[in-house]
């Protein structure tokens, strides 16, 4: 890979070019980062103008993802992509799953175990219309953070702190800001975005997705509400970001992470971070504003990106219908994951959790889905209930959500390797929050 020395051209002295880069930026931050009040409840523009789309069309947005989940599940078989190889296979047996459920489940005839509220209901209402909305329309706003200077700005501004303690270039900041304010699919999405771009090494990208794209804070205050946490408020937000983003500098230094290739897309040559000369905010904000300059016409690119963003749509929707579904299924009427939970027994119980088996249950859990660990510990002590609830955000990595988006995108990780990363995070999770909670919880 050859890295190239940032141009001399002072470009920040053209003002026509600094203000559009400044008027865009501004937009994108404003959707995905600025907190704003409606009725009594914090959220930020993005969320709110989705919200509000899908609360004025429900049945337009039901119909919608309706169709996309069944566009997405036959098209493999029209693509002639579904035998491209054996993860592909089941994927694509998993998208027919999921379109079966959801016919089942609009067909009145769906069994309990489908159509209870926190099963079939929860995860089209939830997910599937939610992600389906988000993923386009933040795809117009993500448009103007990433291609026209902005990640590449804050990347390089943030590149000596980024590289020495996540191994990674600078822009991942932003992509973790931007999952966390919108929604870990905005998260994988970028990342997906930059690989493809080849701004990112295979080693990177899985770095990124497996310990940046966190839930949204809209689901920390679910996650407080439910647990009783609300008066720790401020120290849960704290210690769940400070948790993740310590679990993605240890496991970016072990297997399986440490020994994924760190070439780029497609074996061809990427385009690492430039040396920066002279004054380091000039410097990155030269490099942004040259991304600018490069980028063309508004219209044209943000319509290209939106109408690329609907290939992440078609392959997420099915499998959240189908794998979530099971995962939610097998949780709630077997005791697979009580069997399971005797794996982390062991840590549970060396720590001292007040109650370690559930616990331990608890966090097997989250491999399915973020929510189902608080949904079993609501009884629990309330230390119990702060590390689970630092856990539910800290593990990243649920069937539910981020394993079919990742699978989805062209970032090349295998579940097996998903799998393991979650389960090394979980471990390292017990041992830094435990005692972190004794000390906040009185």
């Amino acid at each position: 890979m050859n890295e190239k020395t940032i141009s001399k051209e002072k470009l920040y002295k053209n003002p026509k070019l600094l203000i559009k880069f400044i008027l865009l930026s501004a937009i994108g931050i404003f959707a995905f980062f600025t907190p704003i009040e409606v009725n009594g409840s914090s959220t930020i523009p993005l969320e709110y103008v989705i919200s509000l789309f899908i609360n004025t069309f429900p049945k337009f947005t039901t119909a919608y993802a309706f169709i996309i989940i069944m566009l997405g599940a036959i098209r493999p078989f029209v693509k002639g992509t579904w035998r491209k190889d054996k993860v592909s296979v089941v994927f694509s047996i998993t998208k027919l799953a999921g379109a079966f459920f959801t016919i089942y489940l609009f067909s009145g005839f769906a069994p309990e175990a489908v159509a209870r509220d926190d099963h079939g209901p929860f995860l089209f209402n939830s997910l599937a219309i939610q992600v389906g909305t988000l993923i386009p329309i933040s795809a117009i706003f993500i448009t103007f953070l990433m291609d026209y200077g902005f990640i590449d700005f804050i990347g390089n501004f943030l590149r000596p702190i980024m590289r020495a303690i996540w191994k990674t270039p600078g822009r991942t900041a932003v992509i973790a800001v931007a999952a966390f304010m919108g929604s870990t699919a905005v998260g994988v999405m970028m990342t997906d975005d930059l690989y493809k771009e080849r701004k990112y090494t295979l080693r990177e990208a899985i770095a990124v997705v497996t310990g940046f794209t966190t839930v949204a804070i809209s689901f920390l205050i679910v996650i407080a509400n439910t647990t009783d946490l609300m008066a720790y408020w401020s120290e849960y937000v704290f210690v769940s970001l400070f948790v993740t983003f310590t679990l993605s500098a240890i496991t970016v230094r072990i297997p399986p992470i440490s020994t994924a290739s760190n070439k780029y897309y497609e074996n061809k040559e990427g385009y690492s971070e430039e040396k920066l000369e002279g004054n380091l905010f000039f410097a990155s904000l030269n490099e942004g504003l040259t991304l600018c300059k490069e980028a063309g016409p508004i219209i044209p690119r943000t319509t290209k990106n939106v109408l690329d963003s609907f290939n992440l749509v078609f392959e997420v929707l099915p499998n959240f219908m189908s794998i979530g579904l099971i995962a939610l299924i097998i949780a709630n009427y077997t005791q697979v994951f009580d069997y399971f939970g005797y794996i982390l027994y062991p840590v549970t119980l060396l720590l001292r959790i007040p109650d370690p088996l559930l616990a331990a249950k608890a966090a097997m859990l989250g491999l399915a889905e973020m929510f189902l660990p608080v949904m079993v510990i609501t009884k629990a002590p309330i230390v119990t209930r702060f590390i689970i609830s630092v856990m539910s955000v800290a593990q990243v990595i649920m069937f539910s959500t981020t394993i079919p988006t990742i699978v989805a995108s062209e970032i090349e990780v295998s579940i097996k390797d998903l799998v393991i990363i979650w389960f090394e995070r979980t471990v390292f999770c017990f041992l830094i929050t435990t005692p972190i909670a004794y000390l906040i919880i009185k």
